[in-house]
Order: C-alpha cells, then structure tokens, then sequence
C-alpha cells in the first residue's frame, strides 16, 4: 500500500500534540502525508512540527495559502481524509455542512471518505447532540474510530480518549481497501495459547502469540463485524472496540465460552491454539524438585470438533491447522474431520512473526482446485498478519 496519499486533518483539541507521532507513523508506511491545521490546533501544536516530519508544506488558512483553492486542490490530491483528533466542533461542522474555514471546507468539497477519530471529554462525546453528528457522518459514508476509554485531561475517566496510533494506523490500512462491508455480521473468534496447570506455579502450554487471532478479530470489527474474541494466554493489547473479550485459561473454560455463545454467531472462526493434552490431576500445592516427574496426561475437549458437530447449516465453520509437516494432509484431515466449511494451514515457522503464509482451502469458487483433494479449492496467502486477515475475510463472504 506504499503510495497512498493521506490528508492528516488536526482539529483544536488537546490530543493535538498526537497527531505527530500519527504523521511520522504514516509516513514510515511509505505514504505521502499531507497535513491541515485549523487556527485552534496551532494553539496545541505548530506547522513545523508536521511539515518536518512530512517533509511537506502545512496548510493553515484558505487564504493565506499560495493555491488559490486549497480546499480543491487538498480534497482532489488525497486517497483518505483523516481528521484526528476529532473535536466535537468539527464533527458538527462536518454534519451540518458548514465550511468557515479550510478544515471544514475541505470536508465539504471532497467526495473521497473521511476518518473521523473523536477526542474529547465523556461527557461531550456521549451527548445527544455529537452522538446525532457521528451518525449522520457514517451514513454518509464516513468512518468512525471510536475513543477508547480511559483517564482523560479534564481528570475523569470515561468514553473519549484518543486511541493509539496504532490503532489509527490499522483503521486507515483498512478504509484506503475495504469499507464497512461487514454490518450485521456477528462473528465468534478464538485466539491465543490456551494453559493447563499442573500445580499452582507450573503448567502446559505451547508458543501461540495470538497474533493471527487478533489481526483477524481487528480487521473484522474495523469492517463492521460484531466480533466477540475469546482469547487464552498472549501478551497483546485487545483491540478496544469488540463487542466482546473473554479471557479463558484453560480449554475446557475457552470450550464452556465458546459453546454458549455459538448459537447466535454467523461466522466461527477457531485460530486459538488449544492445548491437546492436561494433566490427569492438577495438584494444589506446588510440586517439590525432584530428580523425574512423570505426568499423566489426557486430552482436553476439542472444541472446534464439538462446533462441528453441532453448527447450523447457515453458519461457517473456519478452522487453523498449525504444523511443521504435512502440511495440506493433516489441514484435510481436519477439513473432512471436523466439518469444516474452510481450513487454514500454517507454518509453524511463521509463529510470533509479523509476516506469515495461509494456505486456505475449502469449496472456494473462482480459485485453483487442489491437487491432493479435487472437490476442494485452494489459494496460498503470503504477506503481514494484517493483510491476510482482510484476504481471509474477502473469503469469507464468497462462501
């Protein structure tokens, strides 16, 4: 996506002094940055903050600037608008079609979509009146990033803080490609590393990141999903705007999560890896060291087997196959298995890395069939986690 032509929009708000870090991330995506200062925000930041980290001329004013149609020539020139932060003053400007000023003229003239990303007080951004605003933006096509929770400036925890960067980055990656396609849609996730103690301070796990999980579970709510992520033992930060998060420890917990909410969902997508075996007996105070330990293990339930077993005709089934051989044959063994409606497998070597490789199979129309099943098609996915999880969706919604 090297290429692309952001339009970094600074509205009067405290968060200003984020929208710094947000030019130098943009830029070190390989885009081109251009960026707009309403009067208010210089109050907060100034021009030459952004014009050195851009390595592009900030623009102010409609006429104070050397294009005589700056609002034209800004609107045109961009792939995406991003306006943040996202004061209350010009999510209203921006609803009710006022354009005094360069900002909200800008808003007004340009056909291209716009991400609005809200910063302010709780209490200013839960009003009738900005709440009324948001909605009018987003049926007209607009995005919203929702403000996360958390300590604001005026000292009261609430709705209405500006959220990382990182989470900015990802919703920009996705509205240059992809809209909110995904409305209506409730989808069940798993992710992560599940834990089965062996006493108090001991326990069996494998080296799941979770990565895959919750690039799928970020790129799926930021498309629209209703996306409840049950989750096992990661260090990550949860995407802040699921529906839902629950974390589970243990299989049989993440199974007694997944089992009670599956009825609802339309899409079951299990990516979390569970732990195949516990011990037979978990012990309540913590082992002594000793020369050997011999642990009795057993299995733990399978629950992407139990899904299958019980899913509706109209849901999909979407199961991970992680190996270091045998590839395609374990991934069909699970496919035919488990009754699968699609199949990832992927390489262990790819575990905790940013970029990875998804061989997806399943009754996909429109791509090759595969050698080894000829009632199966098959399509291999190579790039970050990210990118495969909107490759992954467009998938999704072919079936």
């Amino acid at each position: 996506m090297s290429g692309k032509r952001i339009l970094l929009c600074v509205s009067g708000g405290i968060s200003a002094y984020k929208a710094i870090d947000l030019a130098s991330q943009l830029s070190k995506q390989g885009w081109e940055v251009k960026c707009v200062l309403t009067e208010n925000a210089m109050k907060f930041v100034t021009p030459i903050n952004f014009s050195a980290i851009t390595h592009n001329s900030v623009h102010t004013s409609l006429f104070s600037d050397i294009d005589p149609i700056p609002h034209i020539t800004l609107s045109s020139w961009a792939d995406l608008i991003v306006v943040a932060p996202a004061t209350a003053n010009i999510i209203g400007k921006a609803a009710t079609g006022i354009a005094d000023d360069l900002l909200s003229t800008i808003l007004v003239a340009s056909n291209k979509p716009v991400l609005f990303v809200p910063a302010m007080n709780v209490n200013m951004y839960q009003s009738l009146i900005v709440q009324e605003n948001l909605r009018k933006l987003k049926e007209r096509g607009n995005y919203v990033l929702q403000p996360e929770t958390g300590m604001l400036a005026c000292g009261v925890t609430g709705e209405g803080k500006y959220p990382s960067n990182t989470e900015v980055v990802y919703a920009i990656k996705t509205y240059l490609n992809y809209h909110t396609d995904l409305q209506g849609i409730k989808v069940l996730l798993t992710a992560g590393a599940t834990i089965e103690a062996i006493d108090p301070m001991r326990f069996l796990s494998n080296r799941s990141s979770g990565k895959m999980g919750f690039a799928i579970a970020r790129a799926l709510a930021l498309r629209g999903a209703e996306v409840t992520l049950i989750y096992g033992n990661i260090q990550l930060e949860l995407p802040y705007y699921l529906k839902e998060a629950v974390f589970c420890e243990s299989a049989a917990k993440m199974y007694e999560a997944t089992i009670t909410r599956y009825p609802e969902m339309d899409w079951l997508i299990c990516c979390a890896a569970v732990a195949d075996y516990k011990p037979k007996e978990t012990k309540s105070q913590k082992l002594p060291k000793q020369e050997e330990l011999n642990l009795e293990l057993v299995p733990t339930v399978d629950i992407l087997a139990e899904l299958g077993k019980v899913k509706k005709e109209s849901q999909i089934l979407v199961g991970f196959a992680a190996q270091s051989d045998n590839l395609i044959p374990s991934a069909l063994d699970k496919y035919y298995r488990k009754n699968l409606d699609l199949i990832c497998a992927n390489d262990i070597r790819f575990a905790g890395k940013e970029d990875d490789e998804l061989i997806v199979q399943g009754k996909i129309k429109g791509y090759p069939t595969l050698p080894e099943d000829p009632n199966l098609n098959s399509v291999v996915m190579k790039g970050d986690k990210f990118s495969l999880a909107h490759n992954l969706i467009n998938i999704l919604k072919e079936l």
